[in-house]
């Protein structure tokens, strides 16, 4: 992937994706609203960025919690990681959730997600009688122990 990406800001307000550090693989997404929103205990909420970005094709943006906000606050993104496909041209919105047991309020500006990008390979799935073994074989959870 090339490093630069086309973004389309919505007008005053809108703020650019940024890195906080030169090591960050995340860069921070901030929240683009009218008025401050309060997430209730349990209340989930689709948070607009006011970002439209055009993704080269194999590349993904992976839409990620912010962990400053999870372990203060219990505020995260209802689905984990969330990802935007190269192909989509919307408005990124972040599917937030609080957790915690507090209302929490978000602010225009406040930065609310994190993006990370990567490639992907689509892949050509065929139907198959049987998979090949392997010394692991089905063994999934916790199979190894806890030493």
């Amino acid at each position: 992937m090339d490093k630069e990406l086309r973004i389309k800001i919505v007008s005053k307000g809108g703020q650019m994706p940024e890195y906080a550090t030169a090591g960050s693989a995340g860069a921070d997404l901030r929240a683009y609203l009218e008025e401050p929103v309060t997430l209730m205990p349990g209340e989930r909420r689709l948070v607009p960025t006011g970002l439209f970005v055009e993704l080269p094709p194999g590349v993904e943006a992976q839409i990620r919690a912010r962990s400053g906000l999870a372990i203060k606050h219990g505020i995260g993104l209802v689905n984990g990681i969330g990802t935007v496909d190269s192909d989509y041209r919307g408005e990124w919105n972040v599917p937030m959730i609080n957790w915690g047991q507090e209302p929490f309020t978000i602010n225009s500006g406040d930065r609310i997600a994190q993006v990370v990008f990567a490639r992907f390979v689509q892949a050509d799935f065929e139907e198959a009688e049987e998979v090949n073994e392997t010394e692991r074989g089905s063994g999934g959870f916790g199979h190894t122990g806890v030493k």
